[in-house]
């Protein structure tokens, strides 16, 4: 699935040749659905903003913003303030967003609703861990880096720490709930995505991985080997291979299951009664880090 604009050198080292990039994002949705994964990156159609997803955008922003402030001012009321300025913020880069809720009483009943979860999740942070005893190495850090294979990986963590003896540690914010037990690797594929970027970019692997689940204040923590990130990287040569051949054949089949409800192509679906657009002439340029970015609330349903 090489482009003109995928193909090129890798420009940390010059050495290898880039096939194609993946983000964990975009892994998870060619495992959900291999025709979710085509609609998002081949057609790149366009999707409604999600209440859920911008709330998900809006929280990570203030818990980012919040280390800016002195250690001692990390406080919970500190954090409440952050929101309306966060909020003005967001809907100045993205604009459309002001149209979230209808401009009548019951949208605006939605807004106040929704905006108290905000910060209800924003409360249980501090209920997690105190931020006056952190100071994180990086914030909403991009990472990426290139397989012998040619393959890019790349995405963005919330927040890395490390510790004065030098152990790492991988902290995500989700603004679901926990997953059930049969669901937490799943849970834990994105981290360690981001574990293998971090151990190929820097040579050891992290020491802890913690997703915290601010919408019922659970806490998932998993200490992963170089067994488990091997594991993880031929897992993720395994979903390149896929998309590749689905590339190939143009044989993109819908997995149907329960996120399907809320799935804004159920109208092209063929699961639904469906037909797809034509495909493109050409593949999709390979995921910019502003598209990363721009999807990142996708992570936290």
């Amino acid at each position: 699935m090489t482009t003109e604009a995928d193909a090129g050198t890798d420009a940390g080292t010059g050495a290898v040749e880039v096939a194609g990039s993946l983000s964990p994002s975009r892994a998870g949705d060619f495992m959900t659905c291999p025709l979710l994964y085509r609609f998002r990156v081949i057609d790149k159609l366009p999707e409604r903003p999600s209440p859920a997803a911008v709330r998900g955008t809006l929280v990570h922003a203030v818990l980012e913003r919040l280390y800016d402030l002195p250690p001692d001012g990390r406080t919970v009321g500190a954090a409440l303030e952050l929101l309306g300025p966060e909020w003005e913020r967001l809907l100045a880069k993205e604009p459309e967003l002001d149209g979230l809720f209808a401009a009548d009483a019951e949208g605006a009943a939605e807004r106040a609703e929704w905006l108290e979860q905000a910060r209800r999740q924003v409360e249980r942070y501090f209920t997690l861990e105190d931020p006056r005893r952190l100071e994180p190495a990086e914030r909403e850090l991009y990472v990426e880096t290139v397989l012998e294979s040619g393959l890019r990986l790349r995405g963005f963590i919330d927040r890395v720490d490390v510790a004065p003896t030098g152990e790492v540690r991988i902290v995500d914010y989700k603004t679901g709930t926990a997953p059930r037990a049969d669901f937490e690797a799943r849970a834990l594929f994105q981290m360690k995505f981001y574990a293998l970027v971090l151990w190929r970019l820097r040579g050891a692997v992290p020491r802890l991985l913690q997703l915290m689940y601010l919408g019922n204040g659970e806490v998932l923590r998993y200490a992963p080997d170089e067994a488990d990130l091997r594991a993880t990287e031929r897992k993720v040569e395994a979903l390149w291979d896929a998309i590749r051949r689905a590339t190939d054949t143009g044989e993109w089949r819908p997995r149907a299951s329960r996120l399907c409800d809320w799935c804004d192509h159920r109208e092209r679906c063929p699961e639904f009664g469906g037909t797809p657009p034509p495909l493109p002439a050409v593949p999709a340029p390979r995921e910019s880090p502003a598209d990363a970015m721009a999807v990142r609330g996708r992570d936290d349903p």
